[in-house]
């Protein structure tokens, strides 16, 4: 079993950055593929981003992509989400998860408690 936290959420103005952090403990880091979600009020939960268990692949949802990245420290074991030129729309709740497979799945097997995100106008 591994238990992730988020930190890193925060307010930012519209056009601003944030670079979120999900800190990975219990079990070896290298073996989870991990991925990020955000929920928004009054919507469900949505897939953000993901990073391989070997970290050579990555996929974006088509609204974040070309503005956010995520990536992995294996030392650390952290996965990082850095999100850039952020739009109000990009307000919500992020949940780092993880999944002991080399890809992530559509409904991971762990999550953290979430960080939230405001974007201003």
């Amino acid at each position: 079993q591994v238990q992730l936290v988020e930190s890193g959420g925060g307010l930012v103005q519209a056009g601003g950055s944030l670079r979120l952090s999900c800190a990975a403990s219990g079990r070896t880091f290298s073996s989870y593929a991990m991925g990020w979600f955000r929920q928004a009020p009054g919507k469900e939960r949505e897939f953000v981003a993901d990073i391989s268990r070997s970290g050579s692949r990555t996929n974006y949802a088509d609204s974040v992509k070309g503005r956010f990245t995520i990536s992995r420290d294996t030392a650390k074991d952290t996965v990082y989400l850095q999100m850039n030129s952020l739009k109000p729309e990009d307000t919500a709740v992020y949940y780092c998860a993880a999944d002991p497979k080399s890809e992530l799945t559509t409904t991971p097997d762990y999550w953290g408690q979430g960080t939230q995100v405001t974007v201003s106008s």
